[in-house]
């Protein structure tokens, strides 16, 4: 699902990834420790299309589902990441003039797909990450946990084949973040959704599939 070779990036002179290698398998849960500062999250922006890696001597490759990105345009990325990928990022990125529900169901209405289903969907996620009563309320109204639990909703609207998430339990209480794995967990059996996970959780880290580490711009796989 995931196939990338010789990732660089550099900031400020700083040599942040060093030529990362990394295979993800359809299917599967990988999950990326590191200390902070690390490139945990410039990685997964990297793969997630976000951003774009730093020219280098050595040919950068990286692959969604056999997809040569770096060739795209931006057009074709957009439609990429509307359509198979799901991004939930550290801090969410709500749009505070719409609802909870306006805010989910926005992925969908891009895609065009017909809006009694995806508001269908939409009902169906809050419910599934306990918001539902929040489902017409604006996004100043909640709290940052919640805000969180939203923008993953949104990230699952289209049923992405594929979810970067960054630190996404990082904003919530013990309890709900538990919920979150065994939801995540959940979804990845029923529905075979690919997982590439940044996250300093051990306890989400422990349930996936192959856990790596980030480490002078290297990525290590670490023994279960």
């Amino acid at each position: 699902m995931i196939q990338a070779k010789n990732i660089y990036k550099f900031f400020g002179g700083k040599k942040i990834l060093n030529g990362v290698n990394i295979m993800v398998k359809k299917g599967s849960i990988a999950c990326i420790l590191g200390e902070s500062g690390a490139g945990k999250s410039t990685l997964l922006h990297i793969l997630g299309t976000l951003e774009k890696p730093t020219i280098n001597q050595k040919k950068t490759i990286i692959k969604i589902n056999k997809k040569e990105i770096l060739s795209l345009t931006e057009k074709e990325l957009s439609i990429l990441r509307n359509q198979k990928i799901g991004f939930i990022f550290q801090t969410p990125k709500l749009l505070p003039e719409f609802t909870v529900l306006e805010n989910i169901c926005l992925p969908g209405f891009i895609k065009n797909v017909n809006k009694k289903e995806v508001k269908k969907k939409a009902i169906n996620l809050l419910k599934e990450l306990n918001l539902y009563k929040y489902e017409n309320s604006k996004i100043e109204e909640l709290s940052g946990g919640q805000k969180q639990r939203v923008s993953i909703a949104r990230a699952l609207i289209n049923d992405p084949k594929i979810i970067f998430a960054d630190e996404p339990s990082g904003n919530l209480d013990e309890k709900n973040a538990e919920k979150l794995h065994n939801f995540f967990y959940f979804l990845n059996i029923k529905f075979k959704q690919t997982f590439l996970i940044v996250t300093h959780n051990l306890q989400l880290a422990n349930m996936a599939n192959e856990k790596l580490k980030i480490e002078n711009g290297k990525l290590y796989k670490i023994d279960k």
